[in-house]
């Protein structure tokens, strides 16, 4: 019989959030598969557990999903865990587990923290649709296509973002959202300096332009409203100026023809053919 692979989710700040049941599912697997060996040997060993650790992370998760594979199929049973929170949240553990469904290998989770939920829980926003969009591109274009893409989504949106990355995000959010578009900024969830700042998006760039961001951050953004979804705000503005309002937030004339014919259901031709007339 094959062996069976446990998502274990671990405390993403307070170790007393660990549950009984991870505890005893990582005392009792063959073998530990770890986004950080370092850090979670931290955790086994503040709860006095032994077992052996493999790592598995972004960088070797093809190599390494295969040699998890074998061992289930040999009939290790074998606990999968991340830095912190849920394994296959923005998390490579989401290649693993698709590895073992495509082999009809059996996977189960061991509930517990999800700094997303969290946040949103926090926030003070609704929670009665939410999206979780993750980590934005670190490229400027990529960023900004996403931010596009869903800046009339009138569920809550749920992003990470690292601290240095910040101020670029909130920059990008304002442009594509508007200034007065509610957010929450969260960090240091569960520990002793949690921090919820419930603010509107051109509020947290004015303040973070003068405070240093620190640790990791969970962003929260209100939806647009019903009628912001339902408004097309390029429709009284000629090809030209369409294109031109693109080129202004920073994108490049090729890309901006891209996102206007996409606004506009047409080819990228007309609308590359329209613009060179002028």
């Amino acid at each position: 019989m094959s062996g069976t692979l446990y998502l274990c989710a671990t405390p993403i700040g307070n170790l007393g959030d660990i549950s009984k049941r991870c505890l005893d599912t990582l005392s009792s697997v063959d073998i530990i598969a770890a986004e950080d060996t370092r850090r979670t040997l931290q955790l086994l060993n503040h709860f006095g557990i032994s077992k052996p650790l493999t790592s598995y992370h972004e960088h070797n998760k093809r190599e390494k999903g295969e040699y998890i594979a074998r061992l289930l199929r040999e009939g290790k049973n074998i606990a999968l865990v991340s830095d912190a929170g849920t394994p296959a949240i923005s998390d490579p553990g989401e290649d693993i587990v698709r590895i073992c469904a495509e082999n009809g290998l059996a996977v189960t989770s061991i509930p517990g923290p999800v700094a997303g939920v969290n946040a949103l829980i926090l926030s003070g926003l609704s929670t009665s649709r939410f999206a979780f969009e993750g980590f934005l591109s670190v490229n400027k274009r990529h960023r900004r296509e996403h931010l596009e893409s869903v800046k009339n989504d009138t569920h809550t949106l749920i992003f990470y973002e690292a601290p240095h990355k910040l101020l670029y995000t909130l920059e990008d959010m304002k442009n594509a959202f508007g200034a007065e578009r509610r957010i929450a900024l969260v960090r240091e969830l569960t520990k002793l300096h949690e921090e919820v700042i419930r603010t509107t998006l051109g509020e947290a760039l004015s303040f973070y332009e003068e405070r240093s961001p620190r640790g990791e951050y969970v962003i929260i953004v209100e939806g647009a409203t019903e009628q912001e979804a339902a408004e097309d705000w390029w429709e009284t503005l000629s090809v030209e100026e369409h294109v031109d309002k693109y080129i202004s937030d920073g994108v490049t004339q090729k890309e901006a023809i891209k996102l206007a014919a996409r606004d506009r259901g047409v080819p990228k031709r007309e609308i590359y053919s329209e613009y060179h007339k002028i």
